[in-house]
């Protein structure tokens, strides 16, 4: 009879707990469906700039809107932030919750490096994004990169070593071409065509710049090297071609003369 007594007054206790725990629960899932936790606001910021160059707070806000579903409570974060990188030049969005009815994103803009083969660019982290060209700055004078899909990293590798040896000489590099035989090309500011063979690093980039990089680095440093000496013997004639894959030297094509030149 006790025995029983006292079971009798576990279970009605237990039912009286998950009874009260159910109308708990209720109340806390009406209360938070109410209006009043709705996403009303939704605030837009860059996350290490001063100001967004290429995303305008319109277009954040025209992209999401109608796609995000639930309240403050319920809304999905990363459904939010995958959304919102979905926008044209932006990189990476951080998201937050802004108590009662608010979402704060923070977004971080594309930088970009190059153009990317025929419709895209790099950015500075060696990533290949699609964005509209026409919103360039004017003084941009972007490089034209170029290579086959995956090879991002690699030539905006060689692009900055390429750019590092030509830079003393006054001369920029204007595009960089890796075929799918991982032979590069490389066309300078004043018109010259390099071409530079294959690569033995060109497999595995290399981001210290060392495995396989020496014979690569070396065709270019022997033409630096000669650079001073070449032009003084060239007399102001202009270089339109020089091919650097000989092992003991390079060969050049020097530009036709115009017939008004007076040299």
């Amino acid at each position: 009879m006790f025995s029983d007594a006292r079971l009798t007054n576990l279970i009605a206790n237990t039912l009286a707990l998950l009874a009260v725990v159910a109308m708990i629960a209720g109340a806390i899932v009406w209360l938070a469906q109410r209006p009043y936790f709705s996403i009303a606001k939704i605030q837009i910021a860059p996350m290490q700039t001063d100001t967004l160059n290429y995303v305008s707070p319109t277009s954040v806000r025209a992209t999401i809107a109608g796609k995000i579903t639930g309240n403050f409570f319920s809304v999905s974060l990363d459904d939010t932030r995958e959304l919102i990188e979905t926008v044209p030049w932006v990189r990476h969005a951080r998201i937050r919750r802004v108590w009662p009815d608010s979402l704060s994103i923070q977004i971080e803009e594309q930088q970009p490096l190059a153009l990317w083969n025929e419709d895209q660019m790099i950015n500075t982290w060696g990533e290949a994004f699609a964005a509209n060209q026409g919103e360039l700055d004017d003084e941009a004078n972007l490089p034209q990169l170029n290579g086959p899909e995956s090879s991002e990293r690699l030539v905006v590798q060689r692009y900055a070593e390429i750019a590092r040896w030509f830079a003393p000489l006054n001369l920029r590099v204007q595009e960089v071409t890796l075929s799918p035989r991982y032979a590069w090309d490389v066309m300078l500011s004043d018109g010259i065509h390099l071409s530079l063979g294959r690569d033995p690093a060109a497999d595995v980039a290399d981001p210290h710049g060392r495995s396989g990089a020496l014979p690569f680095a070396a065709r270019i440093e022997r033409f630096v090297q000669a650079w001073p000496t070449l032009t003084q013997r060239l007399d102001g004639r202009a270089i339109s071609n020089a091919d650097l894959r000989y092992s003991n030297g390079f060969a050049i094509t020097l530009a036709p003369v115009s017939n008004t030149s007076t040299k």
